[in-house]
């Protein structure tokens, strides 16, 4: 199974130059907890829920851009990965949403740790089906 099997095609997006009221009200209306900043179809940056919360509103800073609190070149993985290099790479950077690119580094979609506990539950319920159908009955 690759990244893009699991990956999420709608992303939402914003420009750098977007005020963060924007792009929080945007986070509301598409139910998100992230937005990926791009220029010429590439990501160069993702603003969390966290990144506003605590960038934003903590500081009463509400004239900020996306560019202000984003996290700059953020890490992203093809969609030709595995699920493996997948877990791997979002460990080792330390997060919980990463852009999918494609061949040309343009984004493809976006896969969150949530997408892979799904995988992961109905992984273990097909394990658990197995077991079920191959143990006698008591």
């Amino acid at each position: 199974m690759t990244v893009e099997d699991i990956a999420r095609d709608d992303v939402v997006t914003t420009r750098a130059n977007a005020s963060i009221a924007d792009v929080a009200v945007t986070m509301r209306e598409e139910n998100v907890g992230s937005v990926v900043v791009t220029e010429d179809d590439q990501p160069t940056g993702i603003v969390t829920d966290r990144d506003v919360a605590l960038q934003v509103v903590a500081d009463d800073k509400s004239d900020l851009t996306a560019a202000d609190v984003m996290t700059t070149d953020p890490a992203t993985i093809p969609g030709r990965a595995g699920v493996f290099e997948l877990t791997d790479a979002m460990r080792s950077a330390e997060v919980r949403r990463m852009p999918v690119v494609d061949d040309d580094g343009n984004l493809a979609g976006i896969v969150a740790l949530d997408d892979l506990n799904r995988l992961l539950v109905n992984e273990l319920d097909n394990l658990a089906d197995v077991i079920e159908s191959e143990s006698p009955s008591y």
